[in-house]
């Protein structure tokens, strides 16, 4: 299994439920698409929060804001 997992959930409650879980986290990161983009520092706690979430894991394709947006204008 990957280590990222997108979620249809708020990344306040995605951070919530990781926090919960014990499931560490390296990017969090809103999805322009909706929902929220988690990469965790290993398959197990993807494959733990995304049992968690269970029909709220999206499988298609999702739509990321380009890294230069993200970094804002002076980055």
């Amino acid at each position: 299994m990957s280590r990222a997992v997108n979620i249809n959930a708020s990344r306040a409650h995605v951070e919530k439920t990781c926090a919960k879980l014990n499931a560490a986290t390296t990017v969090i990161e809103d999805l322009d698409s909706g929902g929220t983009r988690v990469v965790f520092k290993n398959a197990e706690d993807a494959d733990t929060v995304a049992k968690a979430y269970g029909n709220k894991v999206l499988l298609g394709a999702v739509t990321r804001t380009p890294i230069r947006q993200r970094r804002g204008a002076s980055g």
